[in-house]
């Protein structure tokens, strides 16, 4: 996972005013961009509950990843 200010795959900011979770419909509450690896800038806004399944797949696929490289490659992840 590419190395970031505060060590997190995904940046969070509030969503704004009235928007809609773009996996469920029910209002969003964070504007969630990945940060690094195969979804990097990826983003959307989601409510709670999605919100954490897209961090988990953000997380997921970073592991996947990082189980593929060499140990050599792996600390700049």
């Amino acid at each position: 996972m590419q190395h970031n200010e505060f060590q997190r795959p995904v940046s969070v900011d509030f969503a704004p005013r009235g928007s809609v979770c773009e996996w469920c419909g029910k209002p969003a509450e964070r504007q969630l961009t990945a940060i690094g690896g195969s979804y990097h800038n990826e983003s959307g806004v989601f409510c709670r509950l999605c919100g954490e399944q897209f961090t988990q797949t953000v997380i997921n696929a970073a592991v996947r990843v990082s189980n593929l490289l060499p140990d050599s490659l792996q600390t700049d992840l």
